[in-house]
């Protein structure tokens, strides 16, 4: 049961992208557990999403969804005005929204690269470029969190754009981090390894093996799930946070260590 004082993100609004992932899923659950109104969006038609966000409703606060290419900054432009307009600004933006190819460098196509660096790196900085500029307009404090990957800072080789597009977002987070300090809001990156969701859940719900192997690779024997992933969102997002900017906080069980 949830109690009047665990709601410390009541009236405030949260903004996810790529909103019916697990990692997006679980964090929504998070987030609306603790009372914060809840806009997502998704490339799935709003039919899609109606049995997730009547669940949602049923911890008492707002939840939109809405079907939205996040690469094009026109519909992501139009999807944070109206979120604005019917739940609030939001103060806590999470741009999570992501693809993954699994090719390699000399193999994958011109069109696999750009989509890729377009969902990945491009529609990230849409959002939180027009999403922290209503922060601003308003003299309101915020969050921002980016959910990157430990494949930014460590190569993985059949997943070049992806690699590449979560490096780019560790910079866009410093240089974000930097310019809106002066304004009381506080962007940070989280950084998981093996996550048991997304492709790499469905791959290894295919060939368990692989999942054990995986497993053993982690210096801690752990593979992490969406709801972990998500409680970390939520802390850097959380009131005590006041100082925390700028940073990329790796949660990888040690495997960049290896």
């Amino acid at each position: 049961m949830t109690t009047k004082r665990n709601k410390v993100f009541e009236n405030q609004t949260v903004i996810i992208s790529g909103g019916l992932g697990d990692i997006g899923r679980a964090t929504t659950l998070e987030f609306a557990r603790r009372g914060a109104a809840i806009a997502l969006c998704d490339l799935a038609p709003e039919a899609a999403a109606i049995d997730f966000v009547t669940s949602i409703t049923h911890y008492n606060v707002a939840c939109r969804y809405k079907q939205v290419d996040i690469s094009n900054p026109d519909e992501v432009k139009a999807w944070v005005n109206e979120t604005v307009e019917i739940l609030g600004t939001p103060t806590i933006i999470i741009a999570n929204a992501a693809m993954v190819t699994l090719v390699t460098l000399h193999d994958i196509t011109p069109e696999q690269w750009s989509k890729e660096l377009n969902v990945n790196l491009n529609g990230a900085f849409y959002l939180t470029r027009h999403a922290t500029a209503c922060l601003v307009a308003r003299g309101l404090p915020g969050r921002v969190v980016f959910v990157g990957s430990w494949a930014g800072s460590s190569v993985h080789p059949h997943v070049p754009a992806y690699s590449v597009s979560k490096a780019a977002i560790s910079m866009l987070n410093k240089c974000m981090a930097l310019e809106l300090a002066p304004y009381r809001i506080l962007v940070n990156e989280i950084a998981p390894g093996y996550v048991d969701a997304g492709l790499s859940g469905r791959l290894w719900q295919a060939n368990p093996g692989q999942r054990e192997k995986a497993r053993e690779k982690v210096p801690i024997k752990k593979i992490m799930t969406a709801k972990m992933v998500a409680q970390q969102i939520l802390y850097l997002c959380h009131p005590r946070n006041e100082h925390m900017t700028g940073t990329t906080l790796l949660m990888d069980g040690g495997l960049s260590l290896l």
